[in-house]
């Protein structure tokens, strides 16, 4: 502050001052350019827009469009030690479009916790678009639980660019049971019960999923099965197939537990599992992982023979 022993012209000075500081204030920021060209001009994409060059997405992510991409550093590409040089074009596309979404979503929109996106990668079983895992913990913002986004909110005219540490893999129904925070109490018993391996193989399977307040909901059962049972009744919950929300129905499901059957039943248009005299209900339907697609559901089923 200036003192009143300045006198005016000293006042005026600090007035022409200020007038020229809010000129430079008033500089117009650059002009918003799409998100191939953004990352063109950023520098820390270089080896990600080779990639997009040579499969074409460049010309996509450069068109009309609302998108999200999670964009791999030249750092993150060097980490992961990938020849791009061996990967096969449909291969590298397949691998850029799991890291794009088909919508703008800034970090500020993304909701505190586990939230599943469907990707453009649309080459799931029956070629559907498979999912990808983010998580927000404060401000901090993680995919797959592998890779950290470290610079947020890239602005561009047809959506937002996200620069991650990592590249993105695929998914299995494993990996996401393990990975998602709700699920952890399945991810554990899966582990008891030996079952990860079954889980992991190539033939698509669909699991029903109780999240963890089910499993807590029937705690004392839970610590009162004998691991022959408990493979029982985690088999209940799987189910042969890629079933997708959209193909579910009013039908009896065989199981992997060969014994018991899924009844799906369907009330205002809703489908619930019928499970004995309690209905079940879907929380979330359609995470679609490399090996299958996981639907949740509020409650442990248990087969009508245990």
């Amino acid at each position: 502050m200036f003192k009143l022993s300045y006198g005016w012209t000293a006042i005026l000075l600090l007035l022409v001052l200020g007038f020229a500081s809010c000129e430079d204030d008033d500089v117009d920021p650059p002009a918003l350019v799409s998100i191939t060209e953004t990352a063109v001009a950023d520098g820390r994409f270089t080896t990600l827009v080779s990639a997009l060059q040579r499969t074409g997405l460049d010309a996509t992510l450069a068109g009309t469009g609302d998108f999200t991409v999670f964009a791999p550093t030249d750092d993150a590409f060097a980490a992961a030690g990938i020849d791009l040089s061996a990967v096969s074009d449909t291969d590298l596309t397949n691998l850029l479009l799991y890291h794009v979404l088909g919508v703008s979503i800034t970090a500020g929109e993304i909701g505190d916790g586990d939230t599943f996106a469907s990707t453009a990668g649309t080459y799931g079983p029956g070629d559907s678009a498979l999912s990808m895992l983010i998580n927000k913990t404060g401000s901090a913002v993680s995919i797959n639980s592998d890779a950290t986004v470290v610079v947020a909110d890239i602005a561009a005219t047809n959506g937002i660019i996200h620069a991650i540490d990592k590249v993105l893999a695929p998914q299995t129904i494993v990996d996401f049971a393990t990975k998602a925070a709700g699920t952890s109490e399945l991810a554990g018993a899966l582990v008891a019960a030996d079952l990860v391996g079954a889980l992991s193989g190539t033939d698509p399977l669909t699991v029903f999923a109780p999240v963890n307040s089910a499993f807590t909901a029937i705690a004392t059962t839970v610590e009162s099965l004998t691991t022959e049972q408990l493979v029982e009744v985690l088999t209940y919950h799987v189910v042969s197939g890629n079933v997708r929300s959209e193909a579910l129905s009013v039908t009896v499901v065989p199981t992997l537990n060969t014994t018991n059957t899924i009844d799906i039943r369907q009330e205002g248009g809703t489908f619930y599992v019928q499970n004995g005299d309690n209905r079940t209900d879907f929380l979330l339907t359609d995470i679609q992982g490399t090996n299958g697609v996981i639907h949740l559901i509020d409650a442990v089923l248990i087969p009508s023979d245990l």
